[in-house]
């Protein structure tokens, strides 16, 4: 692991991780990460944005928080990482803001509050948003050793991929987005 400070340090905050084929871990197979936090001396954090969970849904969450399930369309809840898997985050469009809120860039932010789900039911949310239970960390050198031995590719983000396209396409057009075709990038053929 590598513990020593480095003036080579490049922080990914609000960058996606890319998993490459093969990648060893099956939590995050295919998956694309959204980094929220990424400093030399405390690690990583970030929120999966491509992984919808199979039983949990929007309104179970908030009938157990005991806000009013609202008569509107209410997106899939995300299993954002294997870590704080009671936690809710959620990464919206910097429309909206508390004093809880996380500026990430100048156009994304991430909000972990119940104030932001009772916003956006009463419609005074964030635009764009995503809804994740858990989120990813890497302790202090982990995601750089993780970087060396080829695991990730750093993709520049973009709101159209973390808000707008479907979750089963995110890990094809964010590799796309850097120009590597999904289908040829090794040990895919065949994939969709």
């Amino acid at each position: 692991m590598n513990d020593n400070p480095s003036a080579s340090f490049i922080p990914l905050t609000g960058q996606f991780l890319v998993a490459v084929p093969g990648m060893g871990d099956i939590r995050f197979d295919r998956s694309v990460v959204y980094i929220y936090n990424h400093s030399e001396q405390n690690g990583a954090q970030g929120i999966v944005i491509n992984r919808p969970a199979e039983h949990l849904f929007f309104q179970e969450l908030l009938i157990q928080m005991h806000i009013p399930v609202p008569d509107m369309a209410l997106p899939p809840l995300l299993i954002g990482g294997p870590d704080q898997v009671t936690r809710g985050f959620i990464l919206h469009s910097s429309d909206y803001n508390s004093l809880l809120t996380q500026r990430i860039s100048s156009d994304i932010s991430l909000t972990a509050t119940q104030e932001i789900l009772q916003d956006i039911i009463e419609k005074r949310g964030p635009q764009e948003f995503l809804l994740a239970l858990g989120c990813a960390t890497w302790r202090r050198g982990q995601l750089e050793d993780e970087l060396m031995s080829n695991v990730w590719l750093t993709v520049p983000a973009n709101r159209q991929i973390l808000f707008h396209t479907p979750y089963p396409d995110k890990w094809r057009e964010a590799l796309k987005s850097v120009g590597i075709d999904a289908y040829r990038f090794s040990g895919t053929a065949g994939k969709a």
